[in-house]
C-alpha cells in the first residue's frame, strides 16, 4: 500500500528483489535503519545491483492467481490418484490405465470391495477436484476470448493452449519491458546456471529463476511439440537435433531447449503479430 502513496507524493519508488541483495539478507546485524541504510547506498552506488521488482497490476495478479488455483487443483488430483493406485497395488492388484479426468468413473466400477470403504471418500474427492478443475478451464477460456485476445497469436503454435498463453501473457505482462525476445529465456529461468571461476567453467542445469507455474506450462508444451502427437515444426527438429546427440540427459536437455526456443517465440509472435509458420525456416524466403 505504500507504494502508491510514495509515487502520489513524488518519489521514486524501487522494489529491491531481496533474494540478490545479500548485504541484507545474510547481515548478522540485521535491522531495519541497517537496511535502509544498505538500500540508499546501493541505490546511489548503482540502482541494478538492487535487482529491481516490477509489481503487476492489480487485474495482473487476480488473473493468475485463478492459475495458480487451478495448478493446486491439478497437483492435488495427482497425489490422490497416486495414494490410491498405490493403496490397490499394495493389495497385490492394479487399476486399469485411464486419464485423469476419468479416474473417479473407472475407479468407482473396479476398486476392490476390501478397499471400497477406505479409498472411496478419496475417490469422491478426485470428482470433485475434476469438476473444480474444469470450471477454471471454462474461466479461463472466457478469460482469453473477452480480456486476452492477443493470446490467440500465442495459440497458434501447436501444443500451445489458452491456459499457457494466457499464463505467458499474464508473468511477462508488458511484451515491450524485454528489449529482445532472447531475453524471455533466461526470466523464466530456462537458461543455464553459470559457476565459472579461472579455467573451471563446468556444465550446471537450468536456473529455475522466474515464475515455476510458466516454467512448468512451457515444459509441457514442448514435451507435446517432442511426443508422438506433435506437429513437423522448426521446434519438434531442432528439439530432435539435440536429442539426437545422445548421452543420458539427450531427451532431457532437448526438452529444455524447445521450451527455451518456444519462450522466445511466444514473445516474438506477441510483440510483432505476425503469423506463425511452423517451418519458417524451410521457407524460400527465409533461405
Amino acid at each position: 500500500m505504500g507504494q502508491p502513496v510514495a509515487r502520489k507524493l513524488g518519489h521514486e519508488v524501487i522494489v529491491a528483489n531481496a533474494g540478490k541483495v545479500a548485504l541484507i539478507t545474510k547481515n548478522i546485524n540485521k535491522g531495519d535503519g541497517v537496511d535502509a541504510e544498505y538500500l540508499a547506498r546501493l541505490a546511489r552506488a548503482d540502482r541494478k545491483l538492487l535487482h529491481e521488482v516490477r509489481h503487476r497490476s492489480e487485474q495482473t495478479q487476480r488473473d493468475l492467481q485463478m492459475l495458480r488455483s487451478r495448478d493446486l487443483a491439478v497437483r492435488s488430483r495427482t497425489r490422490l490418484i497416486s495414494h490410491i493406485r498405490g493403496s490397490v497395488k499394495s493389495f497385490g492388484e492394479r487399476l486399469p490405465g485411464c486419464s485423469a479426468p476419468a479416474f473417479h468413473q473407472m475407479a468407482g466400477k473396479q476398486m476392490p470391495k476390501s478397499l471400497r470403504t477406505a479409498l472411496e471418500p478419496m475417490v469422491k474427492l478426485v470428482e470433485e477436484l475434476t469438476e473444480t478443475i474444469r470450471k477454471y478451464d471454462k474461466a479461463v477460456e472466457e478469460r482469453v476470448s473477452k480480456a486476452y485476445p492477443q493470446a490467440q497469436r500465442l495459440m497458434q503454435v501447436s501444443g500451445v493452449g489458452a491456459l499457457t498463453a494466457l499464463a505467458y501473457m499474464l508473468v511477462l505482462e508488458d511484451v515491450k519491458r524485454f528489449r529482445s525476445s532472447r531475453a524471455v529465456g533466461p526470466y523464466l529461468g530456462l537458461t543455464p546456471r553459470r559457476d565459472q571461476s579461472g579455467e573451471q567453467d563446468p556444465q550446471r542445469g537450468i536456473s529455475g529463476a522466474g515464475d515455476e507455474l510458466l516454467r512448468r506450462l512451457l515444459v509441457q508444451s514442448a514435451q507435446y511439440i517432442l511426443g508422438r502427437y506433435g506437429k513437423d515444426c522448426n521446434l519438434r527438429r531442432h528439439g530432435e537435433r539435440i536429442a539426437a546427440r545422445g548421452g543420458k540427459k539427450g531427451k532431457r536437455r532437448a526438452v529444455i531447449a524447445v521450451a527455451r526456443k518456444l519462450a522466445v517465440l511466444l514473445h516474438r509472435l506477441w510483440h510483432s503479430g505476425d503469423r506463425y509458420e511452423p517451418l519458417y525456416h524451410a521457407l524460400p524466403s527465409a533461405a
